[in-house]
């Protein structure tokens, strides 16, 4: 670094142009880019410093660089050449990023540096000039950044299990059936809060109640066909779907939905939580049972807690009550009976366990046929990953629905294309993309493009090499990759693709949410 970018006497004649990157997530007004910009306008007049752009994260974490797009398009800059100044000023190292790994930070900065492009800390006690000392306390205000965030997710999880064992819900939408109340400190109920709606007062909590009758007749009679006249899921979503009975969503009834009013026990008035984590933007972790956080009877239940254990007790046996040996003596004869074997065709035959049940026992439906010694004659995992594939399509629709509700914004889905209409400004599709491997090992993928559709925004799910779970997410506009009509990817796909891809669908969701703007007097 040249010694004089560094001296607070040099004299304003020579200007050297800088950038500065503000970020603010949650946190205390002292974040906020006003007072950031404030603190870094004084640092570059006392250095000498124009500053000629800004690059802004409004609301966003900084434990990871996903959903960060002003810090995106810095290091993209910087990296293809474009960038027009010689320094970066930010506020201090926290604003940087609170990543956990901080070698993380160290990263991005050194990228900056190796294109002869300065970071300067503005609020910071130490001179970033590449010294021991800097080394060794920037270090540990990396690591310090990072500790922060850990130690306020443990306090966050702690006032959740709290005030989950006081009985009240801590997000999520309420489900079919149920209703969000939102109650006061003294638990005095105030009003129902509508998709999309949230407490506006920190005293106030929100706990589930009954929802209209009508829908609470449809969960008891779920249970009664489910546990008296022994229909599965399947049949009693057809029955629903064929009476024009929707979810609470809005959408036809699915076997996994009726699954889920049959196995949540919200139903029944139990508060649970802590089944699924996601702490510090990490992969989901399901849970064991003796993690869970549980408040029972924290509300008035619509089900019977006895109908609700005989529905536990049915869906248990399904998958308990044969021994591996006895599945696979049931598959032989079903082998023997009709020649072939598939998911459905073991999904229709009555008293016969579930495919579901053979993936659970023996890791795939594959495997279990190579058990009975049924050769296919061709590359059947095929044939599993587009299960796999059909089953998470609507999964995702559904959950990026939900999230784009909770988040205020309004959300149609056409039955027939599935196409998605958000806040009637922008059309979307989703599509769940297959990954192949090449001879010598590589990843691949294909994405078609929907030409009839022309969705203005394209989220493309890329599954992982197992094709069992996503992979990372693109969200690819009409515009720049559409005329293309097919676009192959590989791991890595340069800038022109990759400045599209995420690891999960926060800023999607960030890009539809909705802000009131107040209006002048």
């Amino acid at each position: 670094m040249r010694a004089w970018e560094n001296n607070p006497a040099v004299s304003h004649s020579v200007r050297l142009r800088a950038a500065q990157y503000v970020r603010m997530s949650t946190e205390h007004q002292k974040y906020s880019t006003e007072n950031q910009a404030d603190i870094i306008a004084g640092y570059a007049e006392r250095r000498g410093f124009e500053i000629v752009k800004t690059y802004a994260d409004q609301g966003k974490s900084g434990l990871r660089i996903d959903g960060r797009e002003a810090l995106k398009r810095l290091l993209a800059d910087v990296q293809a050449g474009r960038a027009d100044y010689d320094v970066i000023l930010v506020y201090d190292v926290s604003r940087w990023g609170r990543f956990q790994d901080a070698d993380e930070s160290a990263y991005y900065e050194y990228l900056c540096r190796e294109a002869g492009i300065s970071v300067h800390y503005c609020a910071e006690q130490f001179e970033n000039d590449g010294s021991l000392t800097a080394t060794i306390i920037k270090g540990m205000k990396r690591a310090m950044a990072g500790e922060y965030s850990r130690e306020l997710s443990a306090k966050v999880f702690t006032g959740q299990c709290r005030l989950i064992g006081l009985g009240y819900r801590q997000g999520g939408p309420a489900g079919f059936g149920l209703r969000r109340q939102l109650v006061d400190e003294q638990r005095r109920p105030k009003a129902l809060l509508d998709r999309g709606e949230h407490k506006s007062l920190q005293t106030d909590r929100v706990i589930l109640t009954a929802g209209p009758q009508d829908e609470i007749d449809v969960v008891q009679r779920i249970y009664r066909m489910f546990v008296l006249q022994r229909r599965s899921e399947r049949e009693i979503a057809v029955r629903l779907n064929a009476e024009g009975i929707a979810t609470d969503l809005d959408r036809p009834w699915t076997r996994g939905t009726v699954h889920q009013v049959l196995t949540n026990e919200k139903y029944i008035g139990n508060n649970v939580y802590n089944r699924v984590s996601f702490k510090l933007k990490k992969k989901r972790v399901l849970n064991a049972p003796d993690a869970w956080v549980r408040a029972d009877g924290a509300f008035q239940g619509i089900v019977d807690p006895e109908f609700f254990a005989a529905a536990q007790r049915i869906i248990s046996d399904r998958t308990r009550r044969f021994t591996d040996e006895e599945l696979l003596e049931r598959l032989t004869e079903l082998l023997g009976r009709k020649g072939c074997l598939s998911g459905l065709l073991i999904d229709e035959v009555e008293d016969m366990p579930s495919s579901s049940t053979y993936r659970q026992r023996f890791g795939t439906l594959l495997r279990a046929y190579q058990l009975v010694g049924y050769d296919t004659g061709r590359d059947y995992r095929y044939l599993e990953t587009n299960r796999v594939l059909r089953a998470l399509h609507p999964d995702v629709v559904s959950r990026t629905v939900a999230e784009v509700e909770r988040l205020g914004g309004a959300i149609r889905v056409d039955p027939v294309t599935d196409l998605l209409t958000v806040n009637d400004e922008i059309t979307v599709s989703v599509t769940v993309v297959r990954c192949s491997q090449t001879a010598a090992g590589g990843l691949r993928w294909k994405l078609r493009l929907d030409a009839g559709l022309k969705p203005d925004i394209t989220i493309a799910v890329r599954m992982d090499a197992t094709n069992t779970v996503a992979r990372d997410y693109y969200l690819l506009p009409w515009l720049d990759v559409g005329p293309m009509g097919r676009v192959r990817m590989a791991e890595a796909n340069g800038i022109f693709l990759d400045a599209f891809r995420f690891d999960d669908l926060d800023a999607f969701f960030e890009l539809t949410r909705r802000t009131s703007i107040r209006i002048a007097a």
